[in-house]
């Protein structure tokens, strides 16, 4: 696959997942909201690393620096859905 392809696949991929956490944030009830929350969040960090490994190059980095990559993503990740566990009364 060229880099163009591979880039515009992941371009796509994008504007579906902004379209899809669009869909989960508007179309959530209130049962569903802490849930609906988390998914937001997670689709949301998946797109951070998409874009760091595909239009970063992050992908082609030294093996420390990709591991620090996704370990940043993971923690974030982890760390929004503890504060909105924790917060939502």
């Amino acid at each position: 696959m060229t880099a163009t392809r591979r880039l515009t696949l992941v371009w796509a991929v994008l504007l579906a997942l902004t379209f899809g956490s669009f869909v989960v944030g508007i179309e959530q009830s209130a049962d569903l909201a802490g849930a609906a929350a988390i998914a937001i969040i997670g689709i949301a960090l998946f797109k951070v690393r998409l874009i760091g490994l595909h239009f970063m190059d992050v992908r082609i980095a030294p093996t420390a620096l990709r591991v620090l990559f996704e370990g940043y993503v993971l923690v974030v990740f982890a760390a929004l859905v503890v504060l909105d566990l924790v917060v939502r009364p």
